[in-house]
């Protein structure tokens, strides 16, 4: 580990196994998946088992195709649907056009200034790097490595999975909610950034992609999953792991506190 939040990728990473002690940690029901950019179209039809759609799709679908029917889906931007999901993802540049919302007035915003804004508190990867994005589930390892790994999690799960980040190396978490077009704050940071970034996914998301109301998503790369695998074990051996069983809302307190704080 380098500074404790950031730690330093492992030579090699079973995919597999790190996918099962995190569902036996969490007891997830939604596949755990990687995402990969590609500088060029080739290296991502280059992926064993690739699957490439043949209809015009949002990211959010893409994505779901992994998580939900745990296919390796590749996709360049003449596979999205406009300018917004292939901009987060860097296939498309934030021009002016595009950081006006022109499109989103009337829709999701009263105004064109309060569109604007929510454009501009995108989080997206910068165009030019990339030509192409492919996803797959995180154990079969054909991402390797994936550039992040996507968690679908209940929030229950998903804050024992914060927990287990925090454990060694602590660090408060300052993530914020664009509204609609959440991709950005899940994916798009996490590809923009390097930090674990979660969201709640968006109208979109669950309209398109899928995503049941109960999950929220987070985006992280695979030396943070694998840190916060390691952490969730501890806390575990803490007594402190999910499903986390209700005390009772009338109970004394002072006998389920003494288990973890008599000490």
């Amino acid at each position: 580990m380098s500074d404790g939040m950031t730690p330093e990728p492992p030579q090699s990473i079973d995919y597999a196994a790190m996918v099962a002690d995190l569902n036996a940690l969490l007891r997830l029901k939604t596949t755990v998946i990687g995402m990969k950019m590609f500088a060029t179209a080739a290296e991502m039809e280059a992926i064993p088992k690739i699957r490439r759609p043949n209809a015009i799709h949002t990211t959010d679908q893409i994505v779901s195709m992994a998580s939900r029917l745990g296919w390796t889906v590749g996709i360049t931007a003449a596979d999205l649907v406009g300018a917004q999901c292939r901009a987060v993802i860097g296939l498309a540049p934030q021009d002016e056009q595009w950081l006006s919302g022109q499109s989103y007035v009337g829709v999701w915003h009263g105004t064109a200034e309060d569109a604007a804004k929510r454009q501009h508190a995108l989080d997206v990867v910068p165009f030019g790097q990339y030509q192409a994005m492919a996803v797959s589930p995180l154990a079969s390892g054909r991402l390797d490595p994936p550039d992040i790994c996507l968690v679908y999690a209940t929030p229950g799960q998903m804050i024992i999975l914060i927990n287990g980040l925090q454990y060694v190396g602590y660090k408060k978490f300052d993530w914020g909610v664009v509204g609609e077009t959440a991709c950005a704050d899940s994916w798009g940071r996490a590809l923009a950034t390097g930090e674990p970034s979660l969201s709640l996914p968006c109208f979109a998301e669950r309209r398109y992609g899928g995503v049941p109301d109960e999950e929220m998503l987070m985006a992280l790369k695979p030396a943070h999953l694998a840190k916060a695998i390691d952490g969730m074990k501890q806390l575990a051996k803490n007594g402190l792991r999910y499903p986390i069983p209700p005390y009772g809302i009338q109970a004394d307190v002072r006998a389920g506190m003494d288990v973890s704080y008599g000490k």
